[in-house]
C-alpha cells in the first residue's frame, strides 16, 4: 500500500457523534459554557473522549460542580472486516450510575454504544447519536443543546401515573388510560382509573 492509500483525506466522510444535551437548570445556569456547541470537532480514534468537570483530564467539559472530574468516557473501535467505526460508554464516576438506554452501569463498567443511545446521569439527559462514515483514524463530535428532554422525543421516560381530579381519568405519559394497555392495577385508590 502507499502512503496516499493508508492515509485519510479531506474527502473521507467521517463518523459523527451528534451529543444533544439537556439539564432541566441549563437556561439559568452557563452549564455547557466550555462546549463547542453547533461545531463539528475532529477527534482522533485511538484517544478515549472524556467527558466530565475536570478540563485537564476531559476532553469536554461541563460546568457544574455536581458532575464529576471524570464522569464517561466513548471509545472508538472498530471490528475485523467491518466498516464502521464502533463506540463503546464507559462510567469513570464512582460516586454515581450511569445508564445508557435504560440499563444501569457502575463505576468502570462499559458497554457498547447503539446507533441512538439516551444516557442518563444525575439531572443531565444526553442523546447520541451516530452517523456512519468511512475514515478509521478519527470522528467528529458536534454538540447541540435540546430545549426538551430527549426521554420525551425518543419515548424512553419512565412510565408514571398520575391520576386526573377533575374528570377522575387516568393518565399515563400524557395519554388517557383508554389510549395505553396497562395491565393489572392494584386496589389503591389514588391508582385507579374510573371508566
Amino acid at each position: 500500500m502507499s502512503v496516499s492509500q493508508t492515509m485519510e483525506t479531506e474527502e473521507d466522510l467521517l463518523t459523527c457523534l451528534q451529543i444533544k444535551l439537556y439539564h432541566p437548570q441549563q437556561n439559568s445556569k452557563s452549564l455547557y459554557g466550555l462546549l463547542p456547541l453547533g461545531k463539528r470537532s475532529r477527534h482522533s480514534a485511538d484517544d478515549p473522549l472524556r467527558l466530565g468537570r475536570d478540563s485537564q483530564t476531559c476532553t469536554y467539559t461541563l460546568v457544574d460542580p455536581r458532575v464529576s472530574r471524570k464522569q464517561l468516557a466513548l471509545h472508538a473501535y472498530r471490528t475485523p472486516q467491518g466498516p464502521d467505526m464502533l463506540f463503546t460508554v464507559q462510567n469513570l464516576s464512582q460516586r454515581g450510575r450511569l445508564s445508557v438506554n435504560s440499563s444501569a452501569l457502575g463505576y468502570l463498567e462499559r458497554m457498547d454504544l447503539p446507533n441512538k443511545a439516551l444516557i442518563r446521569f444525575g439531572e443531565y439527559e444526553i442523546l447520541i447519536i451516530r452517523e456512519s462514515g468511512e475514515a478509521k483514524g478519527s470522528f467528529e463530535v458536534e454538540f447541540e443543546m435540546l430545549a426538551v428532554p430527549p426521554s420525551r422525543e425518543t419515548g424512553m421516560c419512565v412510565p408514571t401515573m398520575t391520576p386526573v381530579t377533575d374528570t377522575g381519568a387516568c393518565v399515563m405519559n400524557g395519554l388517557p388510560s383508554e389510549l395505553i394497555a396497562l395491565g393489572p392495577l392494584e386496589t389503591d385508590e389514588t391508582l385507579m382509573c374510573q371508566s
